[in-house]
């Protein structure tokens, strides 16, 4: 059981305030901001006026950075930023700053780290108290208006700020030079010439998450549970260069806990962004885009890897939600789904026995209780929050029920139920359209367009990357960040560019589309070009960007795979596709500049190690010419069914390379004397005799070959 915090702390809140006018924040195209901008609170946005101010009336700066899906965050506005004792405390003493961790993940990374080296911890809604300088000197996350729970109050912290500030102003100063001096070293890499990728490396992580495997309940370590998708994306690597018992279970048994668990919508599809407890039933409910957009790559691959109806459905499901939900009506796609509606959390979502019966009818309503686990005394605050204790076709053999039958059937009900959802006062929607967040999802969607055969998906990944090409690139000032209403904005980070170019390159796979491929490849130039450091590595952002107190690096994964581990992979896949020896040595140092992380703590650059597994290869290319479109769209769909990593499909309907970019690899390859369709069949540096004719093509694609 879980109290839900929203509703008795909002109420305790007696004196909220809410301005007739809206203050600064009105003019934000950020939702996270809009939703602050009739607190009593005088917020700035992030700007130079700002420091300003702080600087000229000799006042310090709070920062307070959160996301529109925070459910803390929510918290901590209804009881603080709208109290007008503490608003007015607020206005007169600091210069208030709101941030979009969305919006300026640089600003988010950076004081992060302090938030972390001063408590040990973090998180959002995230509070850092700045000098005009921009310099951190103390900060945490949520408090309290008052002294409770073991926490100080908020207003008690404002206090002993201000007392700090006029009185101890040198011991301020002090703590801002250690902070920022122990931010910068957090951000350098350590670049190790004499590392050498090497797949021993990669069994080395794979058996670090092993020791952190929860083996009762599936998943890593203890509550909260993430999904970890990156590191469950680099287990299945591993099976494909050599299986093992220890680890297939490692995958098994966290993908199936978490599509039987709370985490997972039973009625929508997709996942919440983390579960509270160890058994992945109770989740933390906001849904973010770039969990789905990863957790559709990674069922992906298990359901290709190991033939499990299950991961079918959840890709199937996961994929639909995304169209249904999440899509702009452009082809882009929101943020994120609050966790809050009506002002408490998860209500959307959950379910009393009664209700069931009111739509299914007794005899339905009983099954499907039984099936998800709803009970009459409920598991979440007296109601229900649907899970799965046994698989549906476990279910329908205890029951008797003949699964063929069955399982229309409770689609049925399932349908049934999402439609009375739906008339329910749904939860926020965060609409702003994000670059590297739309690539995580348009690169699942391509591929699983090719596996299941679903021109709806490839479609939606098409139209969504077409969306971004036209609506944030700049022509003076290149990929930008994020847009909403219209308007683009924000310096494109290096996520942006390694996340689109990867989808890109997974997008051409799909369709052979070559202006998917020069796309791909523009970004990277860019990305070499504006990012690079004197390491090897790459910066998180570009050298044009506004001077922060440090330029932060991004080699470890967080919430999302890390943008230098995304880079390393986007040069290898382009180094092996395109013949590129120099992208690959590029790649490689990449890798080096973590050598420190990929050594004592890999769990922590799954991202890295992924990328590290594509350059060491073997790159498999499978080249085809000489069909017809039909043909090699079959063939193509029939390859990707199976699990293959760093494989390479480039297809011609002529002899001759279908774009310049692919001469080196159509050398020796697009000779006259082939009449007939024709495949070229490569594995590292060993190449098969051509495989001639239809039959023997399809016969090698299925794998019956020679």
């Amino acid at each position: 059981m879980i109290e839900n915090w929203s509703v008795t702390r909002w109420k305790e809140n007696d004196s909220i305030v809410k301005r007739e006018n809206p203050n600064r924040l009105g003019a934000s195209t950020s939702p996270y901001l809009l939703q602050h901008q009739f607190n009593v609170v005088d917020w700035y946005p992030w700007s130079d006026e700002a420091f300003e101010r702080a600087r000229t009336e000799n006042k310090p700066v709070f920062l307070s950075i959160g996301y529109a899906a925070c459910h803390w965050c929510h918290v901590m506005e209804h009881e603080s930023f709208e109290d007008e004792t503490i608003g007015e405390f607020l206005n007169r003493n600091f210069i208030s700053i709101k941030v979009d961790r969305e919006q300026r993940p640089d600003l988010d990374q950076i004081y992060m780290r302090a938030v972390q080296a001063m408590t040990g911890q973090g998180g959002w809604p995230m509070s850092v108290f700045l000098t005009a300088e921009r310099k951190p000197f103390y900060g945490g996350t949520y408090w309290p208006p008052q002294p409770k729970w073991g926490r100080p109050g908020f207003l008690q912290i404002l206090s002993a700020i201000i007392d700090a500030w006029l009185n101890r102003r040198q011991e301020i100063e002090q703590q801002c030079d250690e902070l920022v001096s122990h931010i910068q070293s957090t951000f350098s890499s350590a670049t190790d010439a004499g590392f050498a990728p090497h797949e021993t490396y990669l069994f080395a992580a794979g058996d670090a998450l092993a020791r952190i495997f929860d083996s009762h309940y599936g998943g890593f370590g203890s509550a909260p549970k993430f999904p970890h998708a990156t590191d469950l994306a680099l287990l299945l690597r591993l099976e494909a260069r050599r299986p093992d018992a220890q680890r297939q279970r490692v995958i098994e048994k966290t993908l199936d806990a978490m599509a039987f668990g709370g985490i997972y919508d039973h009625l929508a599809g997709g996942f919440a962004r983390y579960s509270v407890d160890d058994q992945w039933l109770v989740p933390h409910f906001e849904k973010m885009l770039y969990d789905n957009g990863l957790l559709l790559g990674v069922y992906l691959d298990a359901y290709r890897w190991s033939k499990k109806g299950l991961y079918s459905d959840v890709v199937r499901q996961t994929a639909d939600f995304l169209l249904t939900a999440m899509r702009h009506p452009d082809g882009g796609f929101y943020s994120s789904l609050d966790a809050d509606s009506e002002g408490e959390e998860g209500k959307y979502y959950v379910w009393d026995r009664q209700e069931i019966f009111d739509c299914l009818g007794r005899g339905d309503g009983e099954l499907f209780c039984d099936v998800y686990g709803v009970s009459l005394g409920g598991n979440f605050e007296g109601r229900n929050i649907l899970h799965l204790t046994e698989s549906i076709e476990d279910f329908a053999r205890r029951r008797n029920l003949p699964f063929e039958e069955w399982k229309p059937r409770l689609d049925e009900m399932r349908r049934k139920l999402l439609k009375v959802r739906e008339n329910r006062i749904p939860p926020g929607l965060d609409d702003k359209i994000i670059v590297s967040w739309n690539a995580l999802v348009i690169e699942s969607l391509a591929r699983a367009a090719m596996v299941f055969d679903r021109e709806d998906y490839l479609s939606a990944a098409q139209r969504c990357a077409h969306f971004l090409l036209q609506q944030l690139i700049h022509p003076s000032f290149g990929l930008l960040h994020v847009w909403r209403n219209g308007i683009a904005e924000t310096d494109g980070f290096l996520d942006d560019h390694a996340f689109f170019a990867n989808a890109l390159l997974s997008l051409f796979e799909a369709d052979q589309n070559p202006l998917w491929l020069r796309k791909a490849i523009e970004l990277t130039e860019t990305m070499l070009r504006d990012f690079s450091d004197d390491q090897g590595g790459f910066y998180y952002t570009s050298r044009s960007s506004d001077a922060l107190i440090s330029r932060p690096r991004d080699l470890q994964d967080q919430s999302i795979p890390s943008g230098s581990g995304m880079a390393a992979l986007v040069l290898a896949r382009l180094g092996h596709l395109v013949l590129d020896q120099s992208m690959l040595e590029r790649s490689a140092r990449v890798v080096q500049s973590a050598a420190e992380y990929v050594s004592r703590a890999p769990t922590a650059v799954g991202q890295m190690l992924i990328a590290m597994d594509c350059f060491l290869g073997p790159a498999e290319h499978w080249i085809v010419v000489g069909a017809s479109r039909q043909q090699l769209s079959q063939w193509r769909r029939l390859r990707a069914a199976d699990f293959h990593t760093n494989e390479f499909w480039v297809e011609s309907e002529t002899f001759q390379p279908p774009c310049s970019e692919l001469t080196s690899l159509f050398e020796g390859r697009s000779s006259g004397n082939f009449t007939e369709p024709t495949m070229f069949c490569c594995i590292g540096e060993t190449c098969r005799a051509p495989i001639i004719g239809e039959q023997l093509i399809l016969d090698a694609i299925s794998n019956r070959g020679p």
